[in-house]
């Protein structure tokens, strides 16, 4: 049967040639753009998908920035503070200097202590100076954490910090011996130890103070108790490598003496058990390390101080002697603002950023109140090298070299640990997150490359039937003929 008002033939050579060609079309857009997904009518789902994981990569790789960034601003604080610690090796060697009284002339002294003024003055240009794009590192403008608001820091003594106590107890204002023996004990502490030899008649106030002479030396102080009648020894400083240890060299005829340890919470408390005091009788004490908690964190104790480090709160409380052995909860300080806090992290919420405190290293803050600061040694100041106290400066140089010793530390440890395995696991995330959106969203060339002969074959032979079933109905015309 042969019809030329409907071509059905035609119809459907033309629609396969013209889904042969959106197929073939598609193919030539595949591999020139390199996508298998153009737009959203490819691949809903996979346009979703791919999308979000674009989204990702931006993000992580910003992450990525931005941790490069924290590691460059670590590294200019570093090399303010490797400066200032370089200044204070410097600044220990020409107080030990000034310290040989009878070896240096007043003039050599008056040099050392301008040199000493430069070196502060210096230390605090450094302070001010460092910056990052502007920002100043080192003056303590990074010195307390950011929060976004103000924040109380609470802290909860669990176990009372404890110095190392031994009491002598004697029974009387004056040690008593026989003839003219010595009553010899041997006294040591965490810094080292000495004996001391007290002769019949000798006061306990005679006593405190020929042992109070070397407390630095030693690591033990004394003082009278017991009415009067007894010195209280305890070590220098608190914590559990802290102690005083006690043992009788010469007893001397010495009677009725007793040794007594402190409460394990109270170090003023010598209710407990005693020794009587005899030949070669030994008695030792250690200190004990606070325990509590900052903020509801678990802290790490060392002697009266209290440490955190999370990504939240990093900080360490040194609490008064007063406070550490009070078992309780109180507010140590509030933080308003302040902080070097980074965003790490793809996500941003309080848990995806990392916060540093950097403290003031300027020479006024250098050092503790206990102790003094680093000003104190400016001309004219009590810690001065010329007429000041030699040994008090010592220590609070030393104790400066540790505060910015460990700093560098803290910045090292910061760089090395939480800088640096970020940077390494975001670029994985990242490496991962591009080839999930490969998977997904780029077109394989090989596949494709197929599908273009196919495409290519299908379209020449759609042509070629398109052209067939046009000139099929003119086989009408052979009727009219006949």
């Amino acid at each position: 049967m042969s019809r030329i008002n409907t071509n059905v033939p035609s119809q459907i050579a033309r629609r396969n040639l013209s889904e042969n060609n959106k197929g073939l079309n598609t193919t030539l857009e595949r591999l020139s753009t390199g996508l298998r997904i153009n737009r959203g009518k490819d691949d809903p789902a996979g346009l979703i998908a791919s999308e979000n994981l674009r989204a990702e990569k931006s993000s992580l790789t910003a992450a990525i920035a931005n941790a490069e960034r924290a590691d460059q601003f670590a590294n200019i604080a570093e090399g303010g503070l490797s400066e200032i610690s370089n200044l204070l090796t410097d600044l220990r060697g020409l107080v030990t200097a000034s310290a040989n009284t009878s070896g240096i002339s007043a003039e050599e002294k008056s040099a050392n202590q301008l040199q000493i003024d430069s070196i502060l003055q210096t230390v605090d240009r450094l302070s001010e100076a460092t910056n990052f794009q502007g920002i100043k590192l080192l003056n303590g403008n990074h010195a307390k954490l950011n929060f976004g608001a103000s924040q109380s820091v609470t802290a909860t003594v669990a176990t009372s910090a404890q110095r190392g106590t031994v009491q002598l107890d004697l029974s009387g204002t004056t040690i008593a011996t026989t003839s003219n023996a010595l009553f010899t004990i041997d006294l040591a502490g965490a810094k080292g130890s000495r004996e001391f030899s007290f002769g019949n008649g000798t006061t306990i106030a005679q006593a405190v103070s020929a042992i109070n002479a070397f407390k630095d030396v030693i690591g033990v102080s004394a003082t009278a108790g017991g009415g009067g009648s007894a010195i209280n020894l305890k070590s220098t400083d608190f914590g559990s490598d802290q102690f005083v240890s006690f043992r009788v060299v010469n007893l001397a005829g010495v009677a009725g003496a007793n040794l007594r340890k402190a409460s394990s919470t109270n170090e003023n408390d010598y209710s407990g058990a005693s020794v009587a005091v005899a030949a070669s009788a030994l008695v030792r004490d250690d200190g004990q390390d606070i325990a509590g908690s900052v903020n509801g964190l678990v802290a790490t104790g060392r002697g009266r101080t209290l440490k955190v480090a999370t990504d939240f709160l990093d900080t360490e409380i040194t609490l008064t002697a007063d406070k550490a052995q009070d078992a309780g909860t109180f507010t140590a300080f509030n933080i308003t603002g302040g902080g070097a806090s980074f965003q790490l992290d793809s996500k941003i919420n309080l848990g995806t950023k990392t916060t540093i405190g950097i403290q003031n290293v300027a020479a006024r803050k250098l050092g503790t109140t206990t102790l003094g600061f680093l000003s104190d040694l400016a001309t004219g100041k009590d810690k001065n090298v010329v007429n000041g106290d030699l040994a008090g400066a010592a220590k609070i140089v030393d104790e400066a070299i540790k505060q910015v010793s460990g700093l560098r530390g803290r910045l090292g440890a910061f760089q090395k640990n939480v800088v640096g395995s970020t940077i390494r696991n975001l670029g994985i995330s990242l490496e991962n997150s591009a080839a999930a959106e490969s998977v997904i969203r780029d077109a394989d060339f090989a596949s494709e490359t197929a599908n273009l002969t196919r495409g290519q074959i299908l379209s020449q032979a759609g042509g070629q039937s398109l052209g067939l079933a046009n000139s099929a109905p003119q086989a009408a015309l052979s009727l009219l003929r006949g």
